[in-house]
């Protein structure tokens, strides 16, 4: 491998907006990261990300000509240096021959095609790749063809995650629309050598982790940091409620509040600065690195520490999620293969979609993309017991719940909302009464 390691026609026009001026900042082998998708939203792998960066031509064919294909496949990876290879290895494993159509760099664009030919019943493209945000938007959209049958079977979806799955890629009738690519979690992330100076040894439990914010704070230095830019903070509200025994999307529930309470306390007891309001990844990534944090939850696989010399068991590494209630809480996201319902090519495109759930598929990704694979059981066997992130990706998906983002169909409207009213709450503008009541509304509102 070379390299270290998103009511939907209405809405597209603002999460396209939102999406071209929202970033992270973190590339990874095979998880959430990278230069120009949001922290909210489009947390792609960093093979998706470098396509908002890198220097390609929208749309370019790539593949057979003149009708001469068995399938179009509409792809974010197509810049990717080893996607040659990697469409070589697909089209000898299936026998098929297969056109491709690079999706546009600009991720508002990508959006707004992508949108189109789905909503349009255009028939020329057979296979896309989509975020969690599209998904959200599009799985009842019915403009996704179904796989319980044909791909997504009882004996292969066991391996992938049941969580997101459900979350993010099940419809209202039970159908998965997508095969996941790779899988990438919201990690926890500690610094070790402040935990080593305060002493501190165990941050299993919330009594623990509460320990450390107070030892690891103060002069400047902070226990906890975070993304609170509008359009980022989503991940880390989404992630307490989750780790209190909330439900993200019923604001009703008591546990959701006293979540709330938590980061207000935080900023309250100097544990976690208000500043950090304006911050994205790319400004996080940078304190963490410079020993200003003691702990975050981060996308990816710690390339920024890495580059920076502060990668390692001694100094900034992944751990457990602590436990605050009767279960381990994590998020995964991916982007998914999915078949357009209007697809003239449907028995070569399931047959495509079938290799990319497979195991020899799974490898394919990995290997050509770095992608950190979607099922367990290949992950075991295809990540070499040298990468540092696999152990504990194993542990999470064994030991933790995992889950998809909680999303709703107008999802960067719903997002960047519930980011205002959070920092609105942070800096005691409103209480956190009138914080759970305007969420419940908002709820309500963008889940149409």
């Amino acid at each position: 491998m070379k390299k270290k390691l998103i009511s939907v026609l209405l809405s597209a026009a603002l999460v396209c907006s939102v999406l071209a001026g929202c970033g992270k900042s973190d590339s990874n082998s095979g998880s959430s990261a990278a230069a120009d998708e949001s922290g909210a939203a489009d947390a792609g792998s960093d093979g998706a990300a470098a396509q908002d960066t890198a220097p390609a031509e929208a749309e370019a064919d790539t593949g057979s000509k003149d009708g001469e294909y068995d399938l179009t496949l509409y792809t974010i990876n197509s810049t990717d240096e080893d996607f040659n290879d990697w469409l070589a290895n697909v089209e000898g494993a299936t026998g098929l021959k297969i056109n491709v159509i690079a999706a546009p760099t600009d991720s508002d664009t990508r959006q707004q095609k992508i949108t189109t030919i789905l909503s349009t019943g255009d028939a020329s493209v057979d296979i896309l790749e989509i975020n969690d945000e599209m998904s959200a938007s599009f799985k009842n959209s019915g403009w996704l063809e179904g796989l319980n049958d044909t791909v997504m079977t009882e004996d292969i979806r066991g391996e992938f995650p049941q969580g997101y799955m459900a979350d993010m890629i099940t419809d209202r009738d039970g159908q998965i629309i997508g095969v996941p690519g790779y899988s990438g979690y919201l990690a926890f992330w500690v610094n070790q050598e402040i935990m080593d100076e305060v002493g501190i040894t165990s941050l299993d439990t919330k009594e623990d982790y509460m320990k450390y914010l107070e030892a690891a704070s103060g002069n400047g230095r902070y226990g906890y940091g975070g993304s609170w830019e509008k359009t980022y903070v989503f991940n880390e509200i989404a992630q307490f409620v989750n780790m209190f025994g909330g439900d993200y999307l019923d604001w009703t529930n008591p546990a959701n509040k006293e979540a709330l309470e938590f980061f207000h306390e935080m900023v309250e007891k100097g544990y976690t600065p208000i500043d950090q309001i304006a911050d994205k990844y790319e400004q996080m990534n940078p304190k963490f690195n410079d020993g200003k944090y003691g702990s975050l939850f981060m996308w990816g696989l710690g390339t920024d520490y890495d580059k920076a010399g502060m990668l390692g068991e001694d100094k900034i590494h992944m751990a457990m999620v602590p436990q605050f209630t009767d279960r381990k809480y994590i998020f995964t996201d991916s982007w998914s293969y999915v078949l357009n319902t209007a697809s003239e090519h449907k028995d070569a495109a399931i047959k495509f979609l079938q290799y990319m759930a497979s195991e020899e598929g799974m490898k394919a990704n990995y290997e050509a993309f770095d992608r950190y694979p979607a099922r367990k059981d290949v992950a075991e066997k295809v990540v070499p017991d040298t990468d540092p992130a696999k152990e504990m990706y194993s542990r999470y998906a064994n030991e933790c719940v995992v889950k998809g983002r909680p999303m709703l169909p107008q999802t960067m409207e719903f997002i960047s909302a519930m980011g205002t009213i959070f920092q609105s709450y942070m800096k005691d503008e409103i209480t956190v009464d009138d914080f759970c009541a305007k969420a419940q509304e908002y709820v309500e509102t963008y889940n149409k």
